[in-house]
Parts: structure tokens; C-alpha cells; sequence
């Protein structure tokens, strides 16, 4: 017979498959909270970013300024990327470095670029885990969640065939509303993983961006340092002559 409301489905369900739908429930809860989330952290870290690189492009040599703003974009893959190389550049650069206002002025020493790079790709690839933080289990749930959903309609249909055989009928009346009970799992499954696998790709896609942007950032600004050593050493030449 058909069911008016939710509560009379589910009151007419199995054990079984009322843990199923149990389990499928926490899936869909925790995939939803991790989707909202991280909407809200990457429209956090898409703004940090853009301003912290707005800022760069108007004041592009201004590092101790640059600093000063970097630190207020935590968030920011390149502010991170910016910190995290000029605090290893040597302290005789002629770049703002906070070793600099402590230590006396020492002979120029060029910065090792192929050491700032693997700081960098270090920094990027920190910044990549921490975006993918929880992402995974959306990927489990969109690989798990149907199966489970599956396994809740095979076990209902064998309990609708098993009850086939007691009623000794198997018309369209008998077995309609055991095959619609045992469906439930499937659609609860779907609904589970559908959200969870989109979100999961439009998520990877933003990252798959953000580290593009940030690698050009970072190319950018390796060679802005290694432009300013070498004009700042052909400026000490100079003067020595």
C-alpha cells in the first residue's frame, strides 16, 4: 500500500535497513558541513589573495611594506609564499629582511635561487595540504555511499521475496511495497554521494587554479630578487670604482 508521509516508510522498514540509512544520514551530514566549509574557506582565501596581490603589482619593491601587509593574509598562498622566502633570503641582501635592521651591513651575497625555489614549492605544496584538508572523505563518500545504498536494496529486496514466499502471491500488490522499501537505500545513497563528488571536483578545480596562480606568482618574484641582486651588485661596482 502506498505511504503518506516519511514516518510511515520508515516505521515499515527492517532493522537492517534503518541502520543503513543511519549510516548513509552521517555520511550526508558530515559531507554537507565539510561543503559549506569550505565554501567559506576559499571565498576567505580568493579574497585575502587577490588583495595581497593587488597590493603587490601597486608597490612591487616596497618590501617592508610588502611584509608588513603579507602578514595580515594568512590565508593567501602567495603572502605565504612571500613571507616564507624573504625570511630565508641572506642577510646581506639588499631586499627588506628583519635581519637586516639587527645585523651590521655585511659584503652582498647573492641569494641561492635554487634553494628559494624548493622554499617556495615547499610553501605551495603546505598550503595545497591544508586546502585538501578533509576532501577525501567527500571522495569516500562519493565511492562508498551508492554501494551502501545498493547493499540496503539488495538485503530489502531478498526480505520482499522472502515475504512473497510466506504470503504465497506474488502479484504486483505483494511485491510493490517491498521493492519501494528497499529502493529507499539506493535514492539515500545517491543523495549522498551526488553532492559530495561535485563538490569534490569544483573544489579540486579551485585548488588546481590557486596553485597555477601562486607558481606564477612565485616565478614572478624569484625573478624580481634575482633582477635586484644583480642591479644592486653592478651599483656596488660602480661605486667602487
Amino acid at each position: 500500500m502506498p505511504f503518506d508521509n516519511p514516518s510511515e516508510l520508515l516505521g515499515s522498514l527492517g532493522l537492517l535497513s534503518i541502520v543503513i540509512l543511519m549510516i548513509l544520514s552521517i555520511f550526508s551530514v558530515v559531507s554537507w558541513g565539510i561543503i559549506v566549509n569550505k565554501f567559506r574557506q576559499f571565498r576567505k582565501i580568493n579574497q585575502e589573495e587577490a588583495q595581497f596581490l593587488q597590493f603587490y603589482e601597486v608597490n612591487p619593491v616596497n618590501y617592508k611594506t610588502l611584509r608588513n601587509q603579507a602578514k595580515n593574509y594568512t590565508l593567501s598562498p602567495s603572502s605565504m609564499v612571500y613571507l616564507g622566502v624573504t625570511d630565508r633570503l641572506p642577510p646581506s641582501s639588499d631586499l627588506y629582511t628583519p635581519q637586516q635592521e639587527l645585523e651590521p651591513q655585511r659584503a652582498v651575497q647573492q641569494p641561492n635561487r635554487q634553494y628559494l625555489e624548493k622554499v617556495a614549492q615547499y610553501i605551495i605544496q603546505n598550503q595545497i595540504n591544508h586546502q585538501e584538508a578533509y576532501l577525501p572523505f567527500l571522495a569516500t563518500t562519493g565511492n562508498l555511499t551508492p554501494f551502501i545504498g545498493l547493499l540496503g536494496t539488495v538485503l530489502g529486496i531478498i526480505n520482499a521475496f522472502g515475504e512473497i514466499g510466506i504470503q504465497g502471491s506474488a502479484s504486483i500488490a505483494a511485491v510493490a511495497p517491498g521493492v519501494s522499501e528497499a529502493l529507499v537505500a539506493t535514492a539515500a545513497g545517491l543523495f549522498a554521494a551526488i553532492p559530495a563528488v561535485m563538490a569534490y571536483n569544483f573544489f579540486l578545480s579551485r585548488i588546481r587554479k590557486m596553485s597555477f596562480r601562486v607558481e606564477a606568482f612565485t616565478i614572478e618574484f624569484l625573478n624580481t630578487i634575482e633582477e635586484s641582486e644583480k642591479a644592486f651588485e653592478e651599483e656596488e661596482v660602480e661605486v667602487a670604482r
